[in-house]
């Protein structure tokens, strides 16, 4: 059921408008707010022209602004790396006591590194990492040598995204307490990720057919980028 609130925001809408996308953000923050900082949600039509959509496909994209989350970083590394990790910033660096604690159900980070050596143990694992989003794979970039520009990325804000079975995409790219710039950064690097990847739908004049921006308790603003 639609609040008071958001059915008070939804009258502040042109019906059926296209917005530019600084006018869309502006016309965001001036529903009135709750009393938490709300997560901007970006949500993504994509040209799809087939009904039936692979449920593999994905990406991620480093957030210019960051993602207005504390992201727990941990690391599976050995030696040298190990000590890098440990330079880098991230929140936990280990190898067989990390894998150990997942095993027995405890996950006290939000990413997940690994160099290839590890990849092997890791395996272990991955039933219980899979089904949550956290197991390490090169294509995502949470497996990987270069560990410091990796602890850094994610530590900043590294988004991952996902095409649902209707052909959408949802994801937070910020939050409603950051600066009008800011969140266009983040939103044009969502986007710019989207239209690069390698998508089996037909191009068209884009690959993306309609973007929608809320916040958690908003109606949704049709923007253009």
């Amino acid at each position: 059921m639609k609040n008071k609130r958001y059915e008070e925001s939804k009258k502040l809408l042109k019906k059926e408008a296209v917005y530019s996308l600084d006018e869309g953000i502006k016309t965001l923050k001036s529903f009135k707010r709750a009393k938490f900082d709300e997560t901007v949600e970006m949500h993504i039509r994509l040209n799809t022209g087939s009904k039936k959509i692979p449920q593999n496909i994905n990406g991620s994209v480093a957030l210019p602004a960051g993602t207005g989350k504390k992201i727990r970083v941990a690391v599976l590394a050995k030696g040298d790396k190990a000590k890098e990790a440990a330079s880098s910033g991230a929140d936990r660096i280990g190898f067989e006591d990390i894998i150990s604690e997942v095993q027995e159900g405890k996950i006290t980070f939000d990413v997940l590194l690994a160099t290839p050596d590890c990849m092997k143990d890791v395996s272990k694992i991955a039933r219980i990492l899979g089904p949550r989003g956290l197991m390490p794979t090169p294509k995502a970039g949470t497996v990987t040598f270069e560990i410091k520009e990796a602890v850094k990325n994610f530590k900043a804000g590294i988004l991952r995204w996902k095409i649902d079975s209707s052909g959408n995409i949802h994801a937070g790219v910020g939050k409603i307490s950051f600066s009008d710039e800011d969140l266009v950064k983040n939103i044009n690097a969502l986007a710019d990720s989207v239209k690069s990847a390698k998508l089996p739908f037909p191009a068209g004049p884009s690959v993306i057919r309609k973007v929608t921006l809320a916040t958690t308790m908003s109606p949704g603003i049709a923007v253009s980028v």
